[in-house]
């Protein structure tokens, strides 16, 4: 063994780190010594996060950039808005904040499913997993629109093909409504299955070119479009893409890229379908107002034709000439009057009639139709685009919200005052219209030569000729109100088509870094926690966790081959390695001994951990260097020398005897000491006699006038004391020694125990204490790695020493001498 140094070079900030398990030495050992759990759990956890990659189901991220323009009628070239106003349609947009929220509400979300029928989801049966279909599924199941709408639960389909002939098990369960519901059924393609539920539909799909195998089943489920928009929409996120653009950018996580890509596209298409109905509301309303008028009108202009050919063929007339021009001319003037004012007055009582239908309400009203009141068209046209701003508000709210309270209350106050301009402008017009008719009827008057059937053929066609302007007017305003349908703009544009991200989850080089670092972190908590559990000193490195002190030698686990009388293991002239065990530590004590410092004591924990096996070999290593050695039994509760050595063990003879007399003399000393019988240089001075008292015998004065004589006796005296946390004896017999030497045992030695001992070396009450670990048992990987592999293997199979695990325990007083009435714990 090499020679240990017993100088405490180590310097507070490595004692500090090995104070942690959580150091390289511990780390680098626990990876060396179970390498090959380390192995398995590596393997293990790859194995599994292998598994869990391949069974998962993955899920892709796909993104999309859309531009959702601005208010289009605010911008052109001459006054777009007044253009815009012209062909009839208004800007939905009120805010980028309000598109994005229209973008990802279930309405379009829902149409997008609905036009795309994902609302069925396709999977064909695997050995493993089952494979998820999208458009090259083998059929197509589906069901009506309106049953859709009224599905409460999940409508699963399980097909199996047999030739042409397919077999279909179903059920449909419903948590809502509490109902159950199971079916069989078989047949050929197209297949229509009665369910109380609703009818389900099933037809080949021509665009299928794979090969369903017979014996594997097509899994369908079916729901509601309103539950599976509610998921993708957990799946869609729709951010904007800076502060300064309208671009919003949406990305949506599925588990088919392909089906991913597919639902971004159709989300732009529904989303700007929507929102050009919204836009085309009021050019809508505008063609169903005009289409109405024009019917009527048509009606009446047949009517006056007729009136007129009637008339003529009545009365033979083919052309008449009036007999006063002049007063033609004027008349005609105020004729053209009243026609222009009666074509006004006609399209008031038409709006009038509109906006007082109740079915109208809070809908969009007809303009652009050629009205000539400013201030009812000014409304007509503020109404409108509140009309637009609530129903906007009403694709994402109730109409209870706060927002669309405002726009409620606003648009009955602007209908109240359309109704009242409305009917100032036809007051106004009739008044007009009654000044023009006097006007007329003062210069028709004077038409006197004229006869009567020419005048009333004029008023027939002056009707015709008012209802003639008023039907080609609005045939040009529904040429105009066609162009501005025609001529909307979407609302969004896809600018990049939806492409691919990524795999979403689950992330492969992620979770096998993870199962990696995590089968190299099981093994390591494992050691940690056992140590941590730990509560005895296995090897060194406990000890140097505890205490700074002195480790001065690590005795292994001597066999019995090794032994020669009782317990000795070193003997004379050999070299073998327990030998050099004892050497060493020989050699470390007279380092740590000062002149004429010769008196070592042992002491322990407890009992059982070899403290009188490491003095008495210790005591020959001595006497092989031809000092003179004494070795004390000072362990008067248990003494052990006698036995260790082989030696008669007389109760009246041993150290106790001395220490009743006040002055004991070298005389009586001697008379105590007895030859060892292992070598002529080492002498054995045992305990004697049991005292009962023996914590008050040892503070007698006579024990430091006994060692004062030893001193000058023995070149080295080696004490065998009781151990130091059992019994205080010992911390009494430290005053006359030198060096106190700890003896721990590994695999024994509890570590709070031995902490305490540490702590009275601390406070002084032990001298100069060092450190022995005894019963290494190098068998063991644990100690082969901290000690190096094979150190003592030229021992072959080492067997534990005889530490007996006896109490300690007081003896019986007999007349003038001591007697120990447990002999046999002598044998042990």
């Amino acid at each position: 063994m090499a020679e240990i140094n017993v100088t405490n070079n180590t310097n507070l900030e490595e004692i500090e780190e090995e104070s942690t398990y959580l150091n390289a030495k511990f780390l680098t050992k626990t990876l060396i010594l179970n390498w090959q759990w380390f192995v398995l759990s590596v393997i293990t956890c790859v194995a599994l996060a292998v598994t869990y990659v391949s069974f998962t189901t993955p899920v892709h991220e796909v993104s999309a950039k859309i531009l959702v323009k601005g208010d289009d009628s605010k911008t052109g070239v001459g006054g777009g808005f007044s253009m815009a106003a012209n062909l009839g349609f208004v800007s939905s947009s009120n805010g980028f904040d309000n598109e994005v929220e229209v973008l990802q509400s279930i309405t379009v979300s829902e149409t997008a499913i609905r036009d795309l029928k994902l609302y069925a989801d396709y999977k064909m049966e695997g050995r493993l997993k089952d494979k998820i279909l999208y458009k090259d599924y083998p059929l197509y199941a589906d069901m009506q629109a309106q049953v859709l709408d009224t599905l409460k639960g999940e409508m699963y389909l399980e097909i199996e093909r047999n030739g042409n002939v397919y077999e279909v098990e179903g059920k449909y369960n419903s948590k809502e409504d509490n109902l159950k519901l199971e079916f069989e059924k078989s047949g050929t393609l197209p297949m229509t299955i009665k369910t109380s539920v609703g009818n389900i539909t099933l037809i080949h799909n021509p665009l299928y070119k794979g090969d369903w195998k017979e014996g594997r089943a097509l899994k369908v489920r079916i729901n509601s479009p309103y539950v599976v928009a509610q998921k993708f929409l957990k799946g869609t996120t729709i951010e904007p893409l800076s502060k300064t653009t309208t671009i919003a950018s949406v990305t949506f996580k599925d588990n088919v890229k392909q089906r991913a890509k597919d639902y971004l596209n159709q989300l732009s298409i529904v989303y700007n379908r929507l929102a050009n109905l919204d836009k085309n509301e009021i050019a809508i309303r505008t063609e169903e107002f005009i289409n109405e008028r024009l019917e009527k009108i048509n009606v009446e202009l047949g009517n006056t034709d007729g009136e007129i050919e009637r008339f003529k063929r009545e009365n033979s007339l083919i052309d008449l000439k009036t007999n006063a021009e002049q007063v033609l001319v004027n008349t005609d003037e105020s004729e053209k009057g009243l026609v222009s004012i009666g074509t006004q007055l006609m399209l008031l009582e038409n709006v009038k009639e509109y906006i007082n239908a109740p079915s109208n309400r809070y809908r969009a009203l007809p303009s652009n139709i050629g009205l000539s009141d400013p201030a009812a068209t000014a409304l007509l046209a503020q109404y409108n685009s509140t009309v637009l701003e609530r129903n906007s508000l009403l694709g994402t709210v109730s109409e209870i919200n706060p927002s669309v309270v405002p726009l409620t209350k606003q648009l009955d106050d602007l209908m109240v005052s359309l109704k009242e301009a409305v009917n100032q402008a036809i007051k106004r017009t009739k008044i007009r219209q009654s000044v023009m008719q006097n006007n007329y009827s003062k210069y028709s008057s004077r038409v006197t030569g004229a006869p009567g059937k020419q005048k009333y053929l004029t008023e027939i066609g002056r009707q015709q000729s008012v209802k003639s302007s008023l039907y080609i007017m609005l045939l040009q305003k529904r040429e105009e109100n066609n162009m501005s349908l025609a001529a909307t703009a979407d609302k969004g544009k896809l600018i990049d088509k939806p492409f691919y991200e990524g795999k979403a989850h689950p992330k492969t080089a992620i979770i096998l870094l993870v199962a990696l670092v995590l089968g190299m972190c099981i093994p390591f908590g494992v050691a940690i926690l056992i140590e941590m559990l730990r509560f005895r000193i296995e090897m060194r490195d406990d000890i140097e966790r505890i205490t700074k002190r002195t480790i001065i030698a690590d005795v292994a686990v001597a066999n019995d081959a090794a032994k020669t009388k009782g317990e000795i293991v070193v003997k004379e002239n050999a070299n073998d390695q327990m030998e050099e065990i004892f050497r060493g530590m020989r050699t470390n004590l007279q380092f740590m001994m000062k002149k004429d410092e010769n008196v070592i004591m042992f002491t322990s924990t407890t009992s059982g951990e070899g403290k009188t096996f490491v003095a008495a070999n210790l005591a020959v290593s001595f006497a092989l260097l031809g000092k003179k050695v004494l070795l004390v039994g000072l362990d008067v509760r248990r003494p052990r020398l006698a036995a260790l050595f082989e030696l008669d063990s007389d109760e009246t003879q041993g150290i106790t005897t001395c220490l009743c007399k006040d002055e004991p003399t070298l005389e009586d000393i001697n008379k105590q000491i007895v030859p060892s019988g292992v070598n002529k240089n080492l002498d054995i001075l045992m305990a004697g006699p049991i005292p009962p008292n023996p914590a008050e015998l040892v503070a007698r004065r006579s024990l430091d006038v006994i060692f004062e004589h030893l001193r000058k006796e023995y070149d080295y005296v080696i004490v065998d004391t009781a151990p130091v946390g059992l019994v205080s004896d010992t911390l009494q017999i430290g005053r006359i020694a030198d060096v106190a030497v700890t003896v721990c045992r590994a695999d024994y030695t509890e570590k709070a125990a031995f902490a305490e001992v540490c702590a009275l070396a601390d406070n002084g009450k032990l001298p100069n204490m060092c450190i022995v670990l005894n019963g290494i048992d190098m068998s063991q990987r644990k100690y082969g790695y901290a000690y190096g592999y094979g150190r003592y293997g030229k021992y072959g199979k080492m067997g534990n020493s005889s530490y007996g695990y006896s109490s300690y325990g007081y003896g019986s007083y007999q007349g003038s001498h001591y007697s120990n009435p447990n002999d046999d714990s002598l044998k042990q």
